[in-house]
């Protein structure tokens, strides 16, 4: 019997529409704006190009097949930390949410300041540190914003979100009926230095976030029944998305343009509209990341203040200032150690792909471990009900979990010092469960939440 727990219900009022759009709105960031480049640089052919994201894709699907099992099961607005914690217990899921705060969120906020910077310098250039000026400034001036207590409007973050697809559907249209220069379409030779393994790292990259979805069954209506259309609705809009874009990229710039570039948008735009052309999308680029920098940093220091809830010597920084309404020494701290991330990429020859260095292992590692969950919360509570059951279990967690461990073996493997940091940050953490808080905690039964009549 576990203990009671003390949950604050959600009240469900998200439909399975609004559900679907925060999931693609959360995944279609400004990573497929910089990404593709990263993977051509990886691939012999543009078969090969095109053939990896469709992998991706599939990939993404499986693990969202097995999400929404999870979900529908345990509809907790805790997400992947709830599922660790019924699964392995409280220390691994703190362990998680340490891992999210120092390497995974901040990591992420430092990738993504580091793409706003590349579309930035190419708007108004700074000089050869332009970028890594660009990213400090933009996580100095949105994590003052947060403390102030001023956040972006829902009307604002529709808007934005509009731009930024707007800026992918332009690619697509522009691509696939533009006529491309005759020397952007030669074949392309293969480099002397490829690997398969770390290509589909950066494009399982640009599908992350798809999992962020298992936050919302806590808000979903009737969210054991519909968590799975969510999911698998959304999962497919992604791919459709992603690879009618690349295809367009391919097109215009052909594989060595894509292996050429820092800024594919903007150097597509060039190709088919000139520099005028590529000016407005890269000024769309940095307006989307803009929105995207903020609601990472937004969410990142919820997450951390939380955490901080539960670990005694860090309650000061899970502090929130009452007047400001926001927990303002945790986006200070979570600043912090952002800056110090753009720092070691700005020592790099590229300051996007050393985060991703950084933040990938760390990442799939616990990916790894929630797919295993299931696995696990199977047998330990075999009369637990399971309003979605993945499809050919088990043969479709098998496929996930393999898929996370060669995924967490090329992030370590193909990727430079930063990975090593990365796991080092996280083991850093272990300490911290000798000082957790030993009370009961809120996810220690599932809430259910209030279904619609």
């Amino acid at each position: 019997m576990q203990p009671e727990a003390r949950t604050l219900r959600s009240k469900a009022d998200l439909s399975s529409l609004d559900a679907i759009v925060i999931l693609v709105g959360i995944v279609v960031g400004i990573g497929i704006f910089r990404t593709p480049s990263l993977v051509a640089a990886q691939v012999g052919s543009e078969a090969a190009f095109l053939g990896i994201w469709l992998l991706g894709g599939l990939v993404t699907l499986v693990g969202a097949l097995c999400y929404s099992e999870l979900s529908a099961a345990y509809p907790n607005s805790g997400g992947e930390y709830h599922f660790l914690s019924r699964a392995y217990g409280r220390p691994v899921a703190m362990l998680f949410g340490w891992a999210r705060g120092t390497v995974i969120q901040t990591g992420a906020i430092a990738g993504v300041a580091f793409v706003l910077g590349d579309y930035a310098a190419a708007v108004l250039p700074i000089g050869p540190y332009g970028s890594a000026i660009y990213a400090a400034l933009s996580i100095v001036v949105l994590t003052a914003i947060n403390v102030a207590g001023t956040f972006q409007s829902k009307t604002l973050q529709t808007g934005v979100t509009v731009v930024e697809v707007g800026v992918i559907l332009a690619i697509i249209a522009f691509g696939l009926f533009a006529a491309p220069a005759a020397e952007a379409v030669a074949p392309a030779l293969a480099p002397a230095d490829t690997s398969l393994g770390l290509a589909l790292v950066f494009v399982l990259l640009t599908y992350g976030g798809w999992n962020e979805a298992s936050y919302l069954a806590g808000e979903v209506r009737d969210a054991p029944r519909n968590i799975a259309r969510v999911f698998l609705t959304g999962t497919l809009v992604l791919v459709v998305l992603y690879v009618l874009v690349n295809a367009a990229l391919l097109m215009i710039l052909g594989l060595d343009g894509l292996r050429r570039s820092d800024a594919v948008a903007a150097d597509m735009m060039r190709v088919v509209a000139g520099n005028a052309g590529a000016g407005i999308v890269s000024l769309a680029v940095v307006i989307a990341a803009v929105s995207t920098l903020n609601a990472t940093i937004f969410t990142g220091a919820r997450s951390a203040a939380a955490l901080a809830r539960d670990v005694t010597w860090l309650a000061c920084v899970g502090q929130w200032n009452q007047t400001r309404h926001t927990p303002a020494r945790g986006l200070l701290l979570q600043g912090a150690i952002s800056l110090a991330l753009v720092g070691f990429g700005a020592a790099t020859q590229d300051g996007f792909r050393a985060m991703v260095d950084y933040a990938a292992p760390v990442f799939w590692g616990f990916m790894l471990l929630t797919g295993l969950a299931l696995f696990l919360l199977r047998w330990k509570e075999p009369r637990r009900a399971l309003p979605f059951r993945v499809p050919f279990y088990p043969l479709t967690p098998i496929l996930f979990c393999l898929s996370c461990a060669y995924m967490l073996h090329s992030s370590i493997m193909y990727t430079g010092a930063g990975a090593l940091i990365g796991l080092a940050a996280v083991v850093a953490g272990a300490p911290l469960l000798l000082f957790r808080r030993r009370e009961a905690v809120a996810d220690a039964a599932p809430p259910t939440p209030a279904s619609s009549p």
